[in-house]
């Protein structure tokens, strides 16, 4: 593979197996660093951002990964760099059109930058538009509805509810329904 390189420093995608995106980009940085390559691979990332998700009743925020599967490594690409991650354990290739990888464009990286740094997590909702749903919380408790809208920014959803042979609808948090 004696192949001209583009050795400007670039972002590039790597595909691993889903699950092992932690473990791969740890392995890419002690090998860039046991075998000196911190002036070809620069940073090793998994894009994450937060998540508001609802367990048992109770908000927590956690942190999801955006690309299951993906790695993003910033590197100088040469011949042992390439080398240096298409052999870490885990990872099945660079992404990119046959052999050769391509860098991202640097407005995608820019994107997914924005969407790690986020400071507003986003809330989680299990739920789709005409779930049938419980509420379990406020003066509805105890009525089933269905879900018209979902509001993922403010964690609300829009429950239509059988009411006097009418349907009402009323806007509720999503910790006060469950699925029927």
């Amino acid at each position: 593979m004696n192949k001209r390189y583009d050795t400007t420093k670039q972002w590039y995608a790597i595909h691993t197996y889903s699950g092992y995106e932690e473990k791969v980009a740890e392995s890419i940085r002690q090998r860039a660093e046991s075998l000196d390559m911190k002036d070809k691979i620069f940073q090793v990332l998994v894009p994450k951002e937060k998540m508001i998700q609802v367990k048992n009743g109770k908000r927590k925020i956690v942190e999801q990964r955006i690309f299951q599967g993906y790695v993003l490594v910033q590197m100088k690409m040469s011949e042992d760099a390439w080398y240096i991650v298409r052999n870490t354990p885990s990872v099945t290739g660079f992404v990119g059109s046959g052999s050769e990888p391509t860098p991202v464009e640097a407005d995608e990286i820019e994107k997914i930058m924005k969407r790690m740094g986020r400071a507003e997590p986003k809330h989680k909702i299990d739920y789709s538009i005409g779930d049938v749903v419980n509420i379990n919380d406020g003066p509805f408790k105890g009525f089933d509805g269905s879900i018209n809208e979902i509001d993922v920014a403010k964690g609300k959803l829009k429950v239509l509810v059988n009411m006097f042979g009418r349907e009402t609808p009323v806007e509720l948090d999503s910790l006060q329904v469950k699925r029927v």
